[in-house]
């Protein structure tokens, strides 16, 4: 039996997305496989009508979410936007899966992406011998999702070079794609459409031009607005991450992620959640994403070299390494953290002394 380490969404929720489909008796636009308001139970989550739970992919503000779903209904494209660990990738997986079944039409942005990646590239073994054809023709993924009227995916759109970025704006405009080795062009079918993330904080980006932007609707995908919310959002995912990596570990206490999520909210804000004292706050995000990872990174030290329950001390290192980003200025803001707040919290004895061992 193969166990694959990452399921795509549409793997993973197989049987959600039988279950909505079945029971959806809404219109859907050409080619969905649900309906926009199936959708939206599916990435948002909710009971059905036969009493079905369908599990929630995304927590928080279900406007947006509508508002991005909508867009994907018309003939505009959908940008994503915001701070690395907002779950962008997150939720254009599982609008992928749950609109056209199949999440895998991906691009993943970075400085050395080409042209071939948007548009398409050659077999070139075929291309000297028979020339120029439709044969020797490689379609890029976005080419494929035109020909089979699906959703488009391409990540971090702002690291690719803007000449790379520049080659969607036809695509986007036109819904064509054109191949003037063949004298021809690829026409999209209805149901095509395109979803791209973006984040301004990364280094090294490459700013949208005019006409890219123009061309898509944009949904910013904010921080979690309450502590309970983040809280809920790294319970769910470390949960589920426990159990695909199949770690031989209790899950977190809720403690213990209350604590992680104060200090990341905190040192984000740059002041306590009471309001009492202002804090530096260090060079990296401190996204719900990071939180998760230390999380994952702890369960992994209790199961393999503790006795299988999270403690501090499984915490620290993942802790300090997500934080100090900038060895020298992000060392002073967490050693001044560590002393002022965290020394002088009940109940945090055991963390404080944990970070200190480590440091």
């Amino acid at each position: 039996m193969i166990t694959l380490l990452r399921e795509h969404a549409e793997q993973q929720f197989a049987e959600e997305l039988h279950v909505l489909a079945e029971t959806d008796p809404r219109p859907r636009p050409p080619n969905w496989h649900l309906s926009p308001r199936a959708v939206a139970i599916y990435l948002l989550g909710g009971t059905l009508d036969n009493g079905f739970v369908v599990t929630p992919k995304y927590i928080g503000n279900r406007r947006l979410m509508e508002i991005a779903i909508a867009t994907l209904a018309t003939d505009r494209a959908l940008l994503l936007l915001g701070v690395p660990g907002t779950a962008k990738t997150w939720v254009s997986e599982h609008l992928a899966a749950a609109i056209s079944g199949d999440s895998t039409a991906l691009v993943q942005g970075t400085a050395g992406t080409g042209e071939d990646a948007i548009r398409y590239g050659w077999n070139y073994a075929r291309l000297l011998a028979e020339g120029p054809s439709l044969a020797a023709l490689v379609p890029s993924p976005v080419m494929r999702a035109m020909q089979n009227g699906q959703i488009a995916r391409v990540e971090e759109l702002t690291r690719m070079p803007s000449d790379v970025q520049d080659s969607l704006i036809t695509v986007l405009s036109e819904k064509t794609l054109p191949i003037p080795e063949l004298d021809t062009e690829v026409q999209a079918r209805k149901g095509f459409n395109l979803i791209a993330t973006a984040n301004d904080r990364d280094r090294g980006v490459n700013e949208l031009s005019s006409a890219m932007k123009r061309r898509f609707n944009t949904v910013v995908l904010p921080t979690p607005d309450t502590l309970e919310e983040e809280i809920g959002i790294v319970r769910q995912r470390v949960a589920a991450l426990g159990r695909t990596l199949e770690l031989p570990a209790e899950p977190p206490a809720l403690e213990e992620i209350r604590r992680l999520v104060t200090i990341f909210r905190e040192l984000r804000a740059g002041v306590t959640l009471d309001g009492k004292a202002k804090l530096k706050s260090p060079s990296g995000t401190l996204s719900v994403a990071e939180a998760i990872s230390v999380f994952n990174s702890g369960l992994a030290l209790a199961a393999h070299f503790g006795d299988g329950r999270l403690q501090a001390g499984d915490l620290a290192s993942s802790l300090i390494g997500a934080v100090v980003k900038d060895p020298v200025q992000d060392a002073i803001v967490w050693r001044e953290y560590l002393e002022t707040i965290v020394k002088e919290r009940d109940g945090w004895k055991d963390l404080y002394r944990a970070c200190r061992e480590v440091s």
